[in-house]
């Protein structure tokens, strides 16, 4: 009967506040608060109290209760933002009707890397120090010690950041010459046609787009990712077709997120001749869980993603990607998060089959998982392709370990029968 009354006096009261009856719906909030003990049922009657306060310092206290009773309430969070400032209300989307995803093109700021000694080109080099000039050898040493930091989840994913994919072209005008250039889609740094000055375009002008909160520097040169890829064909016995393309550096987008929370779950063993009901609660914590946020190479960039050092990644400073091509991020930060609860949904099963055995009937909920906060960082890969066997395949050098990943002719018994089918 207690339940049932607190049930009703939560929809009065909840109701009450949608239709502008504050007075009405404090009382049956109020009362609410009094006869429960239900943390969930306390965090929407402090949220929905917010709703009907009458000024902001009482709807902080609202809201500062609800998050007391669950640090992860979304609409909640999003409210202290907006009363600190963080958050615009214009900002905030529909989630019934999400923006348009924009076209055509958009002008941006783009920075230009000279030599102070000579006005000859700038670049970035692959010892993960300096930028060096092409013409006098002068090497200066970009900005550090500015810390990159993750962004709230639930503020990203309340605004159309969380959503849009990068638009489809980008203007910029260079800096040394004055030439209007379209950036191709998929970069976020290109060299002038004409006067040969390297740019990066400043992503944080862009508003359709999440710009890259770190970096992790590329860390050797093309010669030594030439000699790493010979010494991995030589090893994995290829013979290559004609001649191997040089590798070219580039800087991929990667998501990382950090996600905890609890996940309880519920099946079946069979031991002792019969079986047997079994259940528990998994505590969840990752830190830096990564999904590759491009699209063609992500197949051989998820299996390097682990061997990277975040955790001694600058922070993005348009310096380290000047005379390097960087791609914009293809998958929407929202694509990424859900991939990343999926993930760790499958890691989070395998484990209580490891340590339970095999487990009929196994049921997990990831209801109480939560997606603290997010980066994206960009991290140096060494890419080329070679032919074997009448076919092509990809290499992907990891430009801070020297670790590859490639895709190798199939031998053997697989690749007979696989032939066989085909």
């Amino acid at each position: 009967m207690a339940d049932e009354t607190i049930k009703t006096l939560m929809w009065d009261g909840i109701y009450a506040a949608k239709e502008g009856k504050k007075e009405e719906a404090r009382r049956a909030l109020g009362r609410a608060i009094e006869l429960t003990h239900d943390h969930d049922s306390l965090a929407d009657a402090w949220y929905w109290l917010s709703r009907v306060a009458d000024d902001p310092a009482e709807s902080r206290r609202c809201l500062e209760n609800c998050l007391a009773h669950d640090l992860y309430y979304p609409e909640a969070r999003r409210a202290l933002a907006v009363l600190d400032g963080k958050l615009k209300p214009d900002e905030i989307v529909d989630p019934d009707a999400l923006p348009a995803q924009p076209g055509g093109s958009q002008a941006a700021q783009a920075d230009r890397f000279t030599c102070p000694k000579c006005g000859g080109r700038m670049a970035y080099s692959p010892d993960g120090r300096s930028l060096v000039c092409e013409s006098c050898q002068r090497a200066e040493t970009p900005s550090a010690g500015r810390d990159y930091a993750e962004q709230d989840f639930f503020l990203a994913m309340a605004t159309a950041r969380g959503h849009r994919q990068p638009v489809a072209t980008t203007t910029f005008r260079c800096r040394g010459c004055g030439a209007d250039f379209i950036l191709p889609p998929k970069l976020i740094s290109s060299t002038c046609a004409f006067c040969g000055s390297n740019h990066v375009v400043a992503v944080k002008q862009q508003r359709d787009l999440i710009a890259p909160d770190a970096i992790i520097p590329m860390e050797f040169d093309r010669r030594r990712a030439a000699t790493l890829l010979v010494r991995w064909v030589e090893q994995n016995k290829i013979q290559p077709q004609g001649k191997v393309q040089a590798p070219h550096g580039i800087y991929l987008p990667v998501w990382t997120f950090d996600i905890e929370g609890e996940m309880p779950w519920s099946g079946q063993v069979y031991r002792d001749k019969q079986w047997v009901s079994i259940s528990g609660t998994d505590t969840i914590h990752y830190n830096d869980l990564c999904i590759p946020a491009c699209s063609e190479m992500a197949d051989l960039l998820r299996p390097a993603l682990p061997e990277f050092r975040y955790s001694s990644a600058p922070a993005y400073d348009p310096a380290y990607i000047s005379g390097w091509p960087a791609e914009v991020y293809q998958v929407a930060m929202a694509d990424a998060a859900l991939e990343a609860r999926r993930l760790v949904a499958r890691d989070a099963r395998q484990k209580i089959i490891n340590h339970q055995g095999m487990v009929d009937n196994l049921k997990y909920s990831t209801a109480a998982l939560h997606i603290a906060s997010f980066k994206q960082a960009l991290v140096p890969v060494w890419l080329t392709r070679y032919q074997a066997e009448q076919e092509t395949y990809r290499v992907l050098i990891n430009g801070q370990t020297g670790s590859i990943h490639g895709e190798k002719p199939k031998r053997g018994l697989a690749g007979w029968l696989e032939n066989l089918v085909g």
